[in-house]
């Protein structure tokens, strides 16, 4: 064997050795440390170069391939997990929780029954103020009757939505006895119209003006306290032709009569040989009152309009028009200069035609008469042909809140409604108190308002049935200390005594009613919406898409129940997915 032939096995050999042994100090050194994954260690960088150096001595310069580097896993997986496992037990918490308020709200406790020597608290109307009071009042310390001619709270800010099928009016009335059905005293509800108030005898004259006459529809309510809750009804001004022939927007019923005349309007208008003046009246809908109502109203027929009757009714589509009548130089009054004039750009965009500082004078079947000022400071009068007329502005007192002021002297001067002091009792009683749009407590006539002072009085009564039991006991603490057979009683009866007079101090210490704004809201239509929120020490002013989903979650929040909440986004959805439905009824 030649030397060469001999020293090419020994190469072999050597470098199977130093293969073997670089790899036994590679692995040795990847199981030494855990952070060997991130950074190779001296051991591995040496050891590489040997292992390649052997490879390549023998089996000559074959390309050997180079190893991949582990990479670690990520953290943001894990997180991500933890995430998701979050949301999903939030998601099981927040359904157990619900499902438990639906349980508890459709199996109510028993009540206790009310207690004839404590005083009896009328409460008249189911609206903002009434229910506020009454969803916040402990009626342990009270015989609570509640008389209103509709057995539900309604709310008013979804209603505009009602009229053009967005919304079923259904999911956005809770029925009174719901909510009364799971206070701890038993509370006694009429569905009656209370007709006179006689402030003297201390009594309410009520009738159940119901369809179905019992033997009994007309009865007397004695009070020792009475909150006055019923709200106001639409203003017209004397203006003749209003009340005959224009639609309100106030209640279900005034929503479902707009429902049915905006349809009747369309399926007219498509009536064999119908003329073209005739046709442009009958889809000409006109809207008076630039306020929140009247606005939201107008935007919210432009979108039934232009997502939906369009596409069924196409004859429509070219003389469907819809105007905006204010007397005022702008819409929206209450907002800022800034949001009123994005209003009144997007009503342009959206072909809804706004008329400022025109005044409504007279209203027939078929025209309005409204006066306005032109270019060259003249007074005009213009007749304005419509379809549908929807008038929404104005409050004005009922009749048994006329009566009750022209009891009472002090009210004499009292034009708007029942002029009320801090406490919102009525001016010139003891007795009475007034809330909501039938009171004048110096703020704007809105839910906001109502809801406020509703709770307002919640409190007040709760504290004063407080200060009656404190005294009641104090009372009987005072017998019991004149009698007492030792010093250590009397001693105990009297410190009893500082103690209640201390709380006595305390539970009277409550100010008087404060208004805290939060904002106004109103949406405009084609999915934008304006809003004039308080923000720490000013207003932030919004308005577009962003704050239209805003607008979607606040009234979602201020809805009564989880009932009607889940209610409006089953209809939300539905209307999404399906469109409005054109029918009739």
């Amino acid at each position: 064997m030649s030397g060469a032939s001999a020293a090419r096995p020994l190469a072999s050999a050597t470098a199977a050795l130093a293969i073997r042994h670089a790899a036994r100090r590679t692995f040795a050194t990847s199981r030494s440390s855990p952070s060997s994954k991130a950074r190779p260690s001296a051991s591995q960088q040496l050891s590489k170069p040997l292992l390649r150096q052997a490879f390549q001595r023998s089996y000559g310069e074959t390309a050997i391939p180079t190893p991949q580097p582990v990479v670690p896993k990520r953290r943001s997986r894990g997180v991500l997990r933890w995430l998701w496992r979050l949301t999903y037990l939030s998601a099981i918490a927040g359904t157990g929780f619900v499902g438990y308020g639906i349980y508890s709200n459709r199996n109510p406790p028993e009540q206790i029954d009310p207690d004839p020597n404590k005083k009896t608290l009328v409460v008249l109307g189911t609206g903002w103020g009434s229910v506020s009071l009454l969803k916040k009042l402990d009626t342990e310390n009270y015989n609570v009757v509640v008389i209103s001619p509709r057995n539900y709270f309604l709310f008013t800010p979804l209603l505009p939505s009602c009229t053009t099928g967005l919304i079923e009016h259904r999911s956005i009335m809770e029925p009174v006895r719901n909510f009364l059905r799971h206070k701890k005293a038993a509370v006694k509800f009429y569905e009656a119209e209370a007709t006179k108030i006689d402030y003297e005898r201390r009594v309410i004259y009520v009738n159940d003006e119901s369809e179905i006459k019992g033997e009994s529809h007309t009865t007397e309510v004695p009070f020792d306290m009475l909150v006055v809750g019923v709200g106001a009804e639409n203003a017209t001004f004397g203006i003749p032709g209003v009340r005959e022939h224009s639609c309100f927007l106030k209640e279900v019923n005034d929503a479902q009569r707009i429902r049915q005349r905006i349809m009747d309007c369309c399926e007219t208008a498509t009536f064999k040989d119908q003329s073209p003046d005739e046709v442009k009246r009958l889809l000409h809908m006109v809207v008076v009152g630039g306020g929140p109502t009247g606005v939201e109203f107008a935007g919210e027929l432009q979108d039934f309009f232009e997502n939906d009757l369009k596409k069924w009714i196409p004859d429509i589509k070219d003389n469907f028009k819809v105007t905006l009548v204010e007397a005022l130089p702008s819409v929206l009054p209450m907002f800022s200069k800034q949001l009123i004039d994005y209003t009144e750009k997007t009503f342009k965009e959206e072909t809804i035609e706004v008329r400022t500082k025109t005044m409504v004078k007279n209203v027939t079947d078929k025209y309005i008469e409204a006066e306005f000022t032109d270019a060259n400071g003249q007074k005009q009068t213009e007749k304005i042909p419509y379809g549908l007329l929807v008038w929404a502005t104005g409050n004005a007192l009922r009749p048994v809140v006329k009566d009750l002021m022209a009891q009472i002297p002090a009210q004499k001067d009292s034009r708007r409604g029942l002029a009320v002091n801090e406490y919102l009792v009525v001016k010139g009683t003891e007795n009475v108190w007034a809330v909501g749009d039938c009171a004048v407590a110096g703020y704007a006539p809105t839910g906001q308002v109502a809801a406020q002072e509703g709770a307002f009085l919640a409190r007040l009564f709760n504290q004063m049935g407080k200060t009656e039991s404190i005294d009641l006991e104090l009372k009987n603490l005072s017998a019991v200390q004149e009698t007492a057979p030792n010093k250590e009683k009397r001693d105990e009866a009297f410190a009893r005594i500082k103690d209640l007079q201390r709380r006595r101090r305390r539970v009277n210490s409550m100010g008087p009613f404060e208004y805290s704004h939060q904002g106004s809201l109103a949406y405009i239509g084609s999915e934008k919406a304006v809003a004039d929120i308080s923000w720490l020490t000013g207003n932030l002013a919004s308005g577009g898409t962003l704050t239209y989903f805003f607008w979607l979650s606040a009234y979602l929040s201020m809805c009564f129940s989880t009932r009607n909440r889940i209610l409006v986004i089953m209809d939300w959805t539905k209307a999404k997915v399906f469109g409005r439905d054109v029918s009739r009824e």
